[in-house]
C-alpha cells in the first residue's frame, strides 16, 4: 500500500469516529441550548421599594426577600403583585409589617417556602397564616449558622440585627416574633448579597468578610428606625462590598436620603461603588 492510500484510510476511519460520535448524540438529545446554558445566566435583582427584593438566579429560581411589594413607594405595587406567579423561597429578616408585606398571600399563591429563624417562622405560622406546611425545619435557621436550598444553587446564612421584632395582624397585641436579623446570600454561579434587614450600626459587621468576599450589600440608610446615612457608610467600611445599594427610605417620612448617604461614604473615604436603584428597576449582577 502507497502512502497516498494510507493516508487516505486514516481519513476515513477519522470521518466514521466523527459520524459514530454524531450518531450517539442524537440518541442521547444533546441540545446545546439546554444543560449548562441554562447555569450560566445572570443573576437578576430588582428592587420594589422599602426593603423588598426580588432576587433571580442563573437557573431561574426566585428568592423574595422582605416581599412589601405594597409599599406606598411602588406605584405598581398591586400590579406587581398580581403579576408574580413563581416564588420559591421567601426570605424575611423580622417580624415588622414594612418587611412582612405581602408575604402570607404570595406564600399561598406560589407555595414558596419561608426562611427565617425558628422563632419568627413559629411566629408567622401562629399568628399572620403562613402556611405552615411551608415554613417547615429545613428552611429555618439561627444566626451562626448557614443553610444550602435549591439544590444547592443558594446558600443562606442569619446575621444578627441590632433592631426589635414583632408581629401583629388584624389590631392585636404585638407577639414576639424572635430576634431581628439579615441574610447573606450566596448564589452559585452568581454574586454574594449581604441583606442588612433593619439594623443599627454594630462593629461585628467586620466579621462578614472574614468569611466571603460580599459582592453586593443592601443598607438601611433611613434613620429614626434604623442606622440613617452616617452609620451605614460605616457599615459599608466594616463590611467591604464590591457595591453597595441604599434602601429602607423614602417611606415614613424617614429623614435619611441616598444623597447623604453618598455624602458620607464619600467623607469617610469608602471604596465601595454606590449604585442608587430606582423603584421597579432590575439589576443583572
Amino acid at each position: 500500500m502507497n502512502n497516498f492510500s494510507r493516508v487516505s484510510m486514516k481519513w476515513v476511519k477519522a470521518l466514521g469516529l466523527l459520524l459514530s460520535a454524531i450518531a450517539l448524540l442524537a440518541v442521547v438529545g444533546f441540545n446545546p441550548s439546554s444543560s449548562s446554558a441554562q447555569t450560566t445566566g445572570n443573576t437578576q435583582l430588582l428592587w420594589y421599594g422599602q426593603s423588598a427584593f426580588k432576587l433571580t438566579t442563573p437557573a431561574g429560581r426566585v428568592l423574595l426577600i422582605d416581599p412589601w411589594l405594597e409599599n406606598p413607594a411602588n406605584p405598581n405595587g398591586k400590579t406587581d403583585l398580581a403579576n408574580l406567579t413563581q416564588a420559591d423561597l421567601i426570605l424575611i429578616t423580622h417580624g415588622h409589617m414594612d418587611h412582612v408585606g405581602n408575604a402570607v398571600e404570595i406564600a399561598k399563591k406560589t407555595q414558596a417556602k419561608l426562611v427565617s429563624t425558628l422563632d419568627l417562622g413559629q411566629a408567622l405560622v401562629q399568628h399572620s397564616g403562613y402556611p405552615k406546611e411551608l415554613a417547615g425545619f429545613e428552611t429555618q435557621g439561627n444566626f451562626g449558622g448557614e443553610i444550602t436550598l435549591l439544590n444547592e444553587e443558594v446558600k443562606v446564612a442569619f446575621i444578627p440585627a441590632v433592631h426589635s421584632s414583632t408581629v401583629q395582624s388584624d389590631g392585636s397585641p404585638a407577639n414576639y416574633a424572635g430576634n431581628p436579623g439579615g441574610f447573606v446570600i450566596s448564589v452559585k454561579n452568581g454574586p454574594v448579597i449581604y441583606h442588612t434587614g433593619d439594623t443599627d450600626l454594630f462593629s461585628d459587621m467586620a466579621l462578614i468578610p472574614r468569611f466571603g468576599k460580599v459582592t453586593l450589600m443592601l443598607t438601611c440608610i433611613g434613620d429614626k428606625f434604623t442606622m440613617g446615612p452616617t452609620g451605614a457608610a460605616e457599615a459599608v467600611k466594616l463590611v467591604k462590598p464590591a457595591t453597595v445599594i441604599p434602601m429602607h427610605y423614602g417611606n415614613f417620612n424617614l429623614p435619611g436620603t441616598p444623597a447623604a448617604f453618598a455624602q458620607a461614604l464619600q467623607q469617610q473615604g469608602v471604596k465601595s461603588q454606590l449604585r442608587v436603584m430606582k423603584v421597579g428597576e432590575t439589576l443583572r449582577l
